[in-house]
């Protein structure tokens, strides 16, 4: 395998306490060592032959990003979205590693299923994906997958994606048997009764609208359930999407006192409030919905004291056909993948609410450590992942021009400033927005 010399860039590796000016030696698919940059200094004269240079002044120099859950859509809903083309997405927003959720047709509950999301990863040969499999047969609640050889077929978690696990005994059950294999279930706490209907938040905004909302307590009670079922059989839960102000602060507490819960926010959720809704516009449509102010504020700040440990783009790509239909019936969702990491400076880096190091972490390091994958890293010797990241790079969206096979995104002819412009992994450079040298 070639070697890559990476120099001059700003080097921030979170879970290493890593923030300087460096040189970053790649060798054999692996991080091999990392040097204090002096300006001006040509590479290296005992350099390995071949060894490919790349200039990365003025960039930031990154573990490569990790996302907890994507949606792929293959098997099942191709029209939405393959592994190729989910994968190539991923790529480009600077992701080297990606977990694939459960909700395609059949659903990932057997071995086989998983194995499949494996052999179609390696065959795009893109980025690094790990499958979650289902919690529960055929996401239908009731009783639970083949949960062991889920984990057999790479397996990395349990989820039943979008659709929550309403019996509490069922819960209790899967959180006892993952347990064994250390294994956490991913859940998308909200109540169904509670949502059922709804299209937004419910608050003054949807009053005004004359639209059906879904009110924060959807999301808080099922939290709090969650976590007393975590407590309760010492299993680990992981929320996905958390958007209320009262679910941030249960989450918080149960943390404080050792229960094993860990928590999730998407990039959109940090940066648009209800009042979006009052175009009507079901690239909008998201679920759960987007919230007031009060409530991203909270995420902020369970970002910014470690209650919330990652973001997530959950990505959930849909063709253009379904959500060209009436707002009530239009399917909730938004693809997200090219954009996660400009929306993230845009609401957490702009206005100051995190540095780097602490925006990084959450795609880093803290999606790294829920997985329980070596990743997240630029320490020696580990899988050389990298994202190279243009802090200023002024661009705009055009979602004409994604590399997702859908085109779903609130953001399109947006301008944003600041994304990822070079994707390694395994010390391959896999995409880059300009050619390189």
């Amino acid at each position: 395998m070639s070697s890559l010399w990476i120099s001059g860039g700003r080097v921030v590796d979170p879970a290493s306490g890593v923030d300087e000016i460096a040189d970053l030696l790649v060798s054999s698919g692996k991080i091999a060592s990392l040097h204090r940059h002096s300006a001006g200094a040509s590479p290296p004269a005992d350099l390995p032959a071949g060894t490919q240079v790349i200039d990365a002044t003025g960039l930031i120099v990154s573990p490569g990003l990790i996302d907890l859950h994507v949606s792929l859509r293959e098997p099942g809903f191709e029209e939405d979205e393959v592994t190729a083309t989910g994968t190539a997405a991923a790529l480009a927003g600077g992701f080297c590693t990606i977990a694939a959720q459960s909700d395609t047709n059949p659903v990932v509950d057997n071995r086989s299923a998983a194995e499949f999301i494996r052999l179609q990863a390696d065959r795009a040969a893109n980025c690094r994906v790990l499958p979650l499999g289902a919690v529960t047969r055929q996401h239908a609640g009731t009783e639970l997958a083949e949960i062991g050889q889920l984990v057999d077929g790479g397996a990395v978690a349990f989820s039943d994606a979008k659709t929550p696990i309403s019996n509490s005994e069922v819960m209790r059950r899967a959180l006892e048997y993952t347990r064994m294999f250390n294994r956490p279930i991913f859940h998308f706490s909200m109540v169904p009764e509670l949502m059922e209907g709804g299209v937004m938040h419910e608050g003054f905004e949807a009053t005004r609208l004359g639209l059906r909302g879904i009110p924060a307590a959807a999301q808080d009670i099922m939290t709090g359930r969650d976590i007393a079922l975590a407590e309760l059989t010492e299993g680990r839960i992981h929320l996905m999407c958390v958007t209320t102000r009262d679910s941030v602060s249960q989450i918080r507490n149960a943390r404080a006192r050792g229960i094993r819960v860990t928590a999730d926010v998407t990039p959109h959720h940090l940066l648009l409030t209800d009042s979006v809704m009052s175009t009507f516009d079901t690239l909008c449509k998201t679920n759960p919905p987007f919230r007031s102010r009060d409530h991203i504020e909270a995420l902020i700040e369970g970002l910014k004291d470690g209650t919330i440990s990652a973001i997530s783009s959950d990505h959930q790509p849909h063709s253009f056909e379904k959500k060209q239909v009436e707002l009530d019936v239009a399917p909730f969702g938004i693809c997200s993948l090219e954009t996660t990491l400009s929306v993230c400076i845009r609401a957490l880096i702009e206005p100051g609410h995190l540095t780097w190091t602490q925006l990084l972490a959450a795609l880093t390091s803290g999606p790294a450590a829920i997985l329980g994958i070596a990743a997240g890293t630029l320490r020696p010797e580990s899988p050389a992942d990298i994202t190279l990241i243009d802090p200023n790079f002024e661009w705009t969206v055009d979602a004409t021009r994604f590399a997702s096979r859908s085109r779903n995104t609130p953001f399109h002819n947006q301008v944003f400033r600041g994304r990822a412009v070079v994707t390694i992994v395994d010390g391959q450079v896999r995409w880059s927005l300009n050619p390189l040298p």
